[in-house]
């Protein structure tokens, strides 16, 4: 599938900055399933500094903010080619071993609401791919999918005890979770084309747990599936933190509001 994407940010200062300094993880991954054919990106008030691959192998474009500045826009586009491997990603890759998607982070710390969903999975005979996606189903009916009750800053425990959440709040939950079961697990976000839009209310989220002869499988728990070619992956981390699309520190600005414009729609393949 040929997926053409549009994704705008645009962040209004309160107050004119005297300095910023943003990470962007706005690039796609070649990966498993996935072939970058272009991708652009274009800055009103910023200026690209340096650009990296980080420890997940995430690509990292460095931009600054000039004094004066009052709103910076961010313009990535570009088209993916995706196929279906069932959500297969397959053998591990990235300086971080894998034990290290074993530990528990601030946002992935379980406590007992998570504690006590993971007693009530069944565990399935046939295998844990299965097991995986009734944790999925469980997670999906004890928190309602609900914008606006949770942020960047809510842990999954806090999300699992409220019963609200968004994808965000999904997938840490599945990853706290999964890592206490000693299964290694981690957070990815990216794009999802919704079959009935071509305009998006904002990027997606859903987690990947490595599985013994199979290696990293993801699980859309929002959706209660594992991604197809309808996904586009971003970037991988052992929390929100380590895969968030922008982050950043600016001086002499006290608030901000940020919005995002995201496009993404199937493009007809030539023969």
């Amino acid at each position: 599938m040929r997926l053409a994407i549009r994704h705008t940010t645009r962040y209004r200062f309160s107050e004119p900055a005297h300095y910023g300094l943003q990470r962007l993880r706005l690039t796609p991954k070649e990966t498993q399933g996935q072939s970058i054919i272009d991708w652009t990106r274009e800055y009103q008030g910023a200026r690209e500094e340096l650009s990296y691959d980080d420890q997940h192998h995430n690509h990292v474009t460095l931009v600054s903010v000039g004094e004066g500045t009052q709103e910076v826009v961010v313009v990535s586009r570009g088209t993916v080619e995706t196929r279906d491997v069932a959500g297969v990603l397959g053998p591990h890759s990235g300086h971080l071993p894998l034990w290290a998607f074993l530990s528990h982070t601030p946002l992935t710390r379980p406590g007992p609401r998570i504690r006590q969903l993971i007693a009530s999975v069944e565990r399935s005979e046939e295998g844990m791919v299965p097991t995986l996606h009734n944790l999925s189903a469980r997670i999906r009916e004890r928190v309602v999918y609900d914008v606006g009750h949770t942020d960047a800053q809510t842990t999954a425990e806090d999300a699992c005890a409220s019963g609200r959440g968004v994808c965000q709040d999904h997938a840490q939950i599945f990853i706290a979770a999964a890592r206490a079961l000693e299964i290694p697990a981690r957070y990815v976000s990216g794009y999802l084309m919704m079959d009935d839009r071509i305009e998006q209310e904002a990027t997606h989220a859903w987690a990947e747990a490595w599985v013994h002869n199979l290696g990293w499988v993801g699980f859309d728990i929002s959706n209660g599936i594992s991604p197809d070619p309808r996904y586009v992956r971003i970037a991988t981390g052992r929390d929100y933190r380590d895969a968030a699309p922008v982050t950043g520190v600016s001086f002499g600005t006290p608030s901000g509001e940020l919005s995002v414009d995201l496009a993404v729609e199937q493009q007809a393949t030539q023969q």
